[in-house]
């Protein structure tokens, strides 16, 4: 009698203690974590300890800030603030240094001293060359929102706001990059600077043709007079139909432009894969003069077909 109400309750046991499990795991699991309170609301005044990597790095970090006061560098604070990319000149030309020895360490790994010439060369140039597309894309954000910022500014214009408010208006509402750069607008008008020399310089900034007709328009009106909503209104619809024509265009030439990378990438992965699977058949242009002469004369000749290519692609109006 006694077995059978044991072999009656085991199951019904075993799916108890189940959910118990699992209702402990999801308690554990969901259940917030310890409150902690930071140091320095524990111990004001206190400054952490900073560790033996901290340390190192900030002493490579004044090493590099030295030498570039020293000597200059390509890579200046305007480009990467133009880049929207929140670091010093020091600290970005030291993570550069580190990805090339890093690379040049993978490239000794893998296969040899060329292999890891090649990846330490390749990181300063992949730094330069995604500085210079998050520029191109930062730009192009900022003349695709130009007509919605005049629409903006023309609306408080009417309004009866002033031209600054107007500008302030547009820093405060308008989407990154454009606020970003009318609030420097509106900082250098504040401490001094020309209105129409801060217009420019961010029309220089910003590479926009569309945006130096602004600078002019409203250079214009502020020395003739008139009414400032229209203008903008005008230029306004003017930008919008530039734009719809920009985009017809690269809808056009968008195949041309994707046969141009394809045929710029094919030749640099197919060596990549053979060097990878199949290191010996690469190795005679490693062992002599000619292969040397060889490689080089095909690197000239794939900047040329790019640039050519580039060229063929690229249709101005």
């Amino acid at each position: 009698m006694i077995g059978v109400i044991a072999e009656n309750l085991l199951p019904t046991s075993g799916v108890l203690i189940g959910a118990l499990a699992v209702g402990i795991t999801s308690y554990l699991v969901i259940s917030p974590g310890p409150v902690r309170v930071p140091v320095e609301r524990r111990q004001p005044g206190h400054l952490p300890t900073p560790s033996a990597l901290e340390r190192g790095a900030g002493i490579a970090t004044a090493l590099v800030e030295r030498l570039i006061h020293r000597r200059g560098t390509p890579v200046g604070a305007s480009t990467l603030e133009l880049a929207a990319v929140k670091l010093r000149p020091q600290d970005f030309v030291f993570l550069v240094l580190v990805g090339s020895v890093v690379g040049f360490a993978l490239g000794l790994l893998l296969s040899g001293v060329l292999l890891a010439i090649m990846l330490a060369g390749v990181v300063p140039l992949g730094a330069r060359i995604l500085l210079g597309l998050k520029i191109s894309k930062r730009q192009k954000q900022f003349a695709d929102q130009l007509d919605d910022s005049l629409q903006l500014m023309a609306s408080n214009l009417r309004a009866g706001h002033s031209l600054p408010q107007a500008l302030s208006s547009v820093a405060k509402e308008a989407e990154s990059p454009t606020s970003d750069e009318f609030v420097r607008i509106v900082n250098e008008t504040r401490v001094g600077r020309d209105l129409g020399v801060a217009l420019d310089m961010t029309a220089a900034r910003m590479a926009s043709d569309d945006f130096s007709w602004i600078t002019q328009a409203i250079a214009i009106n502020r020395e003739v007079g008139g009414n400032l909503a229209e203008v903008l209104d005008g230029v306004a619809n003017t930008i919008r139909q530039r734009n719809e024509i920009r985009g017809q265009v690269a809808t056009l030439s968008a195949e041309g432009r994707l046969s141009a990378l394809i045929l710029m990438v094919l030749p640099i992965g197919l060596a990549g894969f053979l060097l990878m699977t199949n290191p010996g058949y690469l190795a005679p242009f490693t062992e002599s003069a000619l292969g040397y002469g060889l490689m080089i004369l095909g690197v000239v000749m794939l900047t040329i077909g790019g640039l050519w290519l580039r060229k063929v692609v690229e249709i101005k109006f």
